[in-house]
């Protein structure tokens, strides 16, 4: 597997794509700075599950501790955007210079008129959020990843934005989940760099640090064996849309908390934490001495970490374990867990993200159907 994953090196016209990932602040540092979470979570609740109920649009949530992005350019000559890389969605999409919400005056903006390969279509899109939807309309240019071009890249100029976008960092959305759960049936950035050869391999790979501002790092076409130690603990897919696997229990000192029997869960860079069921999340965070508060918040003592337990996900006979001190984090008055409940009546009930995702070297190995995870290094 290693010698195959390295002809990336060798073959001239297709490369190892590498993203530099910034872990910025989130939305609900920038308003606690502000002074104005309590105001902003009020009225745009977290609503993780909304991502994912499928209506024919390409969904996504407002999640305010999302800290991860990279830069792209669309157009020529290129104009600059941040987006969020996300393993949720399928689309690209950047706001322009048509859209009047103040979630566009405070980022990038397209200018399709500045640009000479830019070809409008007539077909609108529509991103529905928890608390608002980002409109617009579809249409083809070059965009470039990691310094390399993508002709006839199909993607979305946002024509309004819901409120809470102005918070957050990320400029858009760059989709890497299949075509199948697309908007419009767009083809996704990743999978035209198949098409035109321009990766080595079906495969892409995330290393999240949790370092600020450096580190992390989205590889398109390459697994780097550098940022891993020991095997690749394979997991095949479930589902082709979303990268879904079978998950066996969820479990703290032996004790099953939660997907007792066995469950479906996604992996899933667009969303920050780990969401499961509600009752099951409540049994877990109980377990670790957790109280919710009225917004769904699960707090413990900031003293009580070093003695809280691991917690357990068992996934295709694989046991990953991650620590208290990565699924608790510290807010500016108290600390909280990385866990939150929701029933979203999907095919999956469990989404694996960032708090899971930071302790393994995630691979989307599209060649066949597998999630790969690996000891970091």
């Amino acid at each position: 597997m290693k010698q195959i994953l390295l002809l990336c090196m060798l073959v001239a016209l297709a490369q190892c794509i590498r993203v530099p990932l910034i872990k910025g602040k989130t939305a609900r540092q920038r308003l606690q700075e502000k002074g104005l979470w309590e105001e902003y979570r009020t009225k745009y609740p977290y609503v993780p599950w909304v991502k994912f109920v499928q209506t024919g649009q390409e969904s996504m949530t407002n999640d305010a501790d999302l800290s991860y992005y990279g830069a792209i350019t669309i157009g020529t000559p290129p104009q600059s955007f941040t987006v969020l890389m996300d393993t949720g969605s399928s689309n690209l999409w950047v706001p322009s210079v048509y859209c009047s919400s103040q979630a566009c005056q405070n980022h990038d903006q397209f200018n399709p008129q500045q640009s000479s390969t830019f070809q409008s279509t007539n077909e609108s899109i529509s991103v529905q959020y928890g608390t608002g939807s980002m409109t617009g309309y579809l249409g083809y240019d070059t965009v470039t990843v990691g310094g390399i071009s993508v002709q006839n890249q199909i993607f979305g100029l946002s024509e309004t934005e819901a409120p809470f976008m102005a918070s957050q960092v990320p400029d858009g959305i760059m989709g890497l989940a299949y075509q199948s759960i697309s908007s419009d049936g767009a083809t996704p950035v990743f999978d035209n760099m198949i098409s035109q050869n321009l990766v080595s391999q079906n495969v892409f790979s995330v290393y999240l640090s949790s370092d600020e501002q450096s580190g992390s790092m989205l590889f398109l076409g390459e697994i780097d064996t550098s940022y891993y130690t020991g095997s690749i603990y394979w997991i095949p897919l479930s589902s082709e849309s979303y990268y879904q696997i079978a998950m066996d229990s969820v479990t703290i000192n032996g004790q099953v908390v939660g997907c007792s029997g066995g469950c479906q869960a996604i992996v899933d860079t667009g969303t920050s934490l780990i969401i499961g069921p509600s009752s099951d999340i409540s049994n877990l965070n109980a377990y670790l001495g957790a109280q919710t508060d009225q917004y769904g918040d699960a707090i413990v003592s900031c003293s009580s970490i070093q003695s809280m337990p691991s917690v357990t996900f068992t996934i295709n006979g694989y046991a990953f374990a991650i620590p208290p001190s990565s699924f608790v984090t510290q807010g500016s008055s108290s600390c909280q867990t990385g866990f939150s409940g929701g029933n979203f009546g999907s095919s999956f009930s469990w989404i694996l993200g960032d708090v899971f995702i930071r302790n393994w070297y995630t691979i989307f190995n599209r060649a066949n159907s597998t999630v790969g995870l690996a000891q970091l290094a």
